[in-house]
């Protein structure tokens, strides 16, 4: 019995898409998929911050599917599209929109919660291109940040909802 405790467990091969580039590695089962973005992959922009949902920090896109990457294990993902915060941004330089928005709006201090906060707010305005402010608030509820009290952040959503046609950022 103490025997098959201590057999390590055999690497499978996981094949996935990551912000437009194929990628593989050998990954244990148990490797959840956050670590997997930022251990094997040096996709350090997606954060580790509770590793039990809570938080949000670590939010990517996993085949157009807002997806807290500490409650998905590396291997569930396979054959999957994945978008992290490092693949929003257009070629050379520049912000996505979102980013614009955060920046232009003070929507961070620490930056920690940032890459989750954008990611789940893209999806935000890919499923409601004219939330309201109640609605905003709301479609952020599983992302927590622990420095701004949200109004900023919540401006920079009504910021870029405005900049791309959706509702008016309240100016």
């Amino acid at each position: 019995m103490a025997e098959s405790l201590t057999k390590q467990v055999a690497a499978t091969k996981v094949q996935v898409t990551v912000n437009g580039v194929e990628r593989e590695a050998e990954v244990e089962p148990r490797t959840l998929l956050v670590h997997f973005l930022r251990d094997q992959l040096g996709l350090t922009g997606t954060h580790v911050g509770c590793d039990t949902s809570q938080c949000g920090a670590c939010v990517v896109n996993v085949n157009g599917l807002t997806t807290k990457s500490c409650t998905m294990f590396a291997v569930q993902a396979q054959g999957a599209t994945i978008q992290t915060i490092e693949g929003l941004t257009p070629g050379e330089g520049g912000f996505h929109p979102m980013q614009e928005a955060f920046w232009e709006e003070h929507g961070l201090q620490c930056g920690f919660c940032t890459p989750g906060m954008i990611m789940s707010s893209i999806s935000l305005l890919e499923r409601n291109p004219n939330p309201t402010e109640e609605e905003i608030r709301h479609g952020l509820e599983g992302n927590i940040c622990r420095c701004t009290g949200y109004e900023n952040i919540v401006k920079a959503v009504q910021y870029a909802a405005a900049r791309r046609g959706g509702t008016d950022s309240g100016d």
